[in-house]
Formats: structure tokens, C-alpha cells, sequence
């Protein structure tokens, strides 16, 4: 699009990176079942272990960064496009995941750890990393990450 900037200091790659650690933190209990079957994958969690204790040991945690994230980042003006847009989709992202965990949680434990409730699981917590991993990535390049149907929402709520 042409009316976004094309140029983005280090510091804002790095400040557009950040937000996706709310989604990925958030949909990790997505990912029991591939934990479980493949444990050796545990190791790729000791880098965000920290943050993984201090998020579970704040009640609320997620709730206060969404809020926090929002209101801070998204609402501001002074703060440049490119954090606010990634900000924005990292919680749209978040939402994505919390509505699913909800819908997944309002239909039993039956289904939710079944075979479908695995499949599910499955599906959604590979499907999140894939969104974060490739935000993360064009975040770290200095490019907007397009991701269908979430960006449009995006652009929609940051102007």
C-alpha cells in the first residue's frame, strides 16, 4: 500500500516484534498434544520459560497486556504505523486463539481430548505459530506481515 512507510529503524523491528509473544504464550496450551507426543520439542519453550512464569504467575496477566497493549500502542498516534499495525494483528491473533479455546472448552472434555479434540488442537496451535512465526519474520525485516482476513481487520482499526 502506498501510504505505508517503507523505512524501519532497528528499534522498531524490534518493537513490532514483541506483541507476538501475547498470542504465543496465550495458544502454547494449544500445543499439549504435540508436546506431549513429541517431547524433545520442549526445548524450543527454555528461551521464553521466564516470561512463561511471570505471564502464569500475574493474575489476569493476558487480560492486563491486552488491555494494556490497546490502549498504549494501538490508540497512540505518536507511536509509528508499522508497531501499531503489528501490535493490532498480534491481539487479533490473540482473539483468534481465546475464542477458539472458549469453544473448545464450552464443548466438553469428551471432545477436547478425543481424537477430534486433539485434531483441533492440532490444527490451531500449528496454525498460530505459523501466523506468529511469519509476523515475527516480516516484523524482523522491516516489511508488513499480510496475513488474509486479520490484516484487512487490521488496517480497519489502525489508521
Amino acid at each position: 500500500m502506498t501510504w505505508r512507510s517503507s523505512t524501519t529503524t532497528v528499534s522498531d523491528r524490534i518493537f513490532a516484534c514483541l506483541p507476538y509473544l501475547l498470542p504465543l504464550i496465550e495458544g502454547l496450551m494449544l500445543g499439549r498434544f504435540i508436546f506431549a507426543q513429541f517431547p524433545a520439542l520442549q526445548v524450543v519453550l527454555i528461551p521464553i520459560f521466564p516470561i512463561l512464569q511471570l505471564y502464569s504467575s500475574i493474575p489476569f496477566a493476558g487480560l492486563i497486556i491486552f488491555f494494556a497493549l490497546l490502549l498504549l500502542v494501538v490508540r497512540n498516534p505518536s507511536i509509528s504505523h508499522f508497531i501499531r499495525f503489528n501490535t493490532m494483528q498480534a491481539i487479533m491473533i490473540d482473539i483468534i486463539i481465546i475464542v477458539s479455546s472458549l469453544i473448545l472448552n464450552l464443548l466438553g472434555n469428551g471432545l477436547s481430548t478425543g481424537l477430534i479434540g486433539e485434531t483441533v488442537n492440532n490444527v490451531l496451535f500449528l496454525g498460530m505459530i505459523a501466523a506468529v512465526g511469519y509476523s515475527v519474520v516480516q516484523s524482523a525485516l522491516g516489511r508488513y506481515a499480510e496475513i488474509p482476513t486479520i490484516s484487512d481487520a487490521v488496517n480497519l482499526q489502525v489508521r
